[in-house]
């Protein structure tokens, strides 16, 4: 077992986070013993519970069934989730416990952070992209019509419970759409200040063939990067006051591709690698790099074989992204790639995004 720590100064909060390989039952087994008899809520993906719900034996008097998709974290499943757990009369002494990708962890975080004002919840990712980046770092939120996570709440767990076992179900897209979070980190390593150096761009080019076949070892070692670097950043900034901008690359352009076509035609991952391509272009237009790095990174893009994506009308896709969160009143804010493995800050206008 690999065991790292989360420790959020402003908060005096430290949290453990566990990648284990394990069966379902024991992973249950731990989670109730590190619960030390509180009550819970568990919210999980019906794909999870269709598959793993009978191994994992939780009782259905406590169970949330999340449907799956972007489109189900909404005002209304959230609202449900609180309702759930005002009738268990869970109290701020209980907890809510969140099985399944980013979209449970995003919403059932979210409810957590405002049942009572707040009580414990902890994360068990069930997809690459909730194991290696969404379940570590406290963002918690829900969408609304007017784009994504623009209702939500920094709001950490109080442990996170990893097991590379739940990937070998997961279907092929999902698998690709938390590479390409993967791949976003290789980008950012270096601006990420971590302690240790990882060589994530170069793990992924030697294991490109054990990662692609969903190797145990292999996926636990690539977990364990990402979670470091992710670490790293959120403990210098937790809410996004500055370092943590960085981990936004590819993201901006990719809400924008997502919200066009209504969250229904391509991943999120699909979409942030879209994302990436679009700010190396940009990086490469501005001239904050040369294209020998752009050919580089689009190298190492190719070897994972993501889902290619039409172009969209760049004004409409300007429009968007100026309603993004992080947007000014005025200008677009990009994190782009400056060198290798290291990207900035820029805020575009219109006009400089366009030409």
């Amino acid at each position: 077992m690999i065991e790292l720590c989360v420790n959020i100064k402003s908060q005096n909060k430290n949290y453990p986070i566990y990648i284990e390989n394990q069966n379902a039952f024991a992973l249950k087994e731990k989670l109730i013993k590190f619960l030390e008899g509180k009550n819970f809520l568990v919210v999980i993906s019906e794909k999870v519970e269709k598959l793993y719900g009978k191994e994992l034996g939780f009782d259905k008097s406590i169970k949330f069934i999340l449907k799956d998709g972007e489109k189900e974290k909404n005002f209304k499943n959230y609202k449900k989730i609180l309702e759930k757990a005002l009738k268990m009369k869970l109290t701020r002494h209980d907890a809510i416990v969140a099985i399944g990708g980013g979209v449970v962890g995003d919403i059932a975080g979210f409810a957590a952070s405002t049942y009572m004002r707040g009580i414990e919840y902890i994360q068990v990712p069930t997809t690459l992209l909730a194991c290696t980046d969404s379940s570590v770092g406290g963002k918690t939120a829900i969408d609304t019509q007017y784009g994504k996570n623009l209702i939500g709440a920094f709001y950490q767990p109080d442990a996170v419970f990893i097991n590379p076992k739940f990937l070998k179900t997961l279907d092929e897209r999902q698998f690709k759409s938390g590479l390409g979070e993967v791949v976003k980190y290789s980008f950012i390593e270096k601006s990420c200040k971590c302690d240790e150096d990882l060589n994530l761009t170069n793990f992924l080019s030697e294991k490109t063939t054990d990662i692609l076949n969903r190797d145990e070892k292999t996926l636990s070692k690539l977990i364990e990067i990402c979670v470091k670097l992710k670490i790293s950043v959120v403990e210098k900034d937790e809410k996004e006051s500055g370092l943590r901008k960085i981990l936004n690359f590819g993201h901006t352009y990719g809400h924008a591709v997502e919200k066009i076509t209504n969250y229904k035609k391509y991943t999120h991952g699909e979409a942030v690698v879209e994302g990436i391509k679009f700010a190396f272009n940009l990086a490469v237009k501005r001239n904050l790099i040369d294209k020998n790095y752009k050919f580089f990174a689009d190298d190492v893009i190719k070897k994972f074989r993501f889902r290619e994506i039409s172009q969209f009308n760049m004004e409409k896709m300007v429009e968007l992204m100026q309603m993004d969160k992080k947007a000014t009143s005025k200008n677009v804010v990009f994190i782009l790639p400056t060198d290798y493995s290291t990207v900035d800050e820029f805020q575009l206008s219109p006009d400089e995004i366009i030409c």
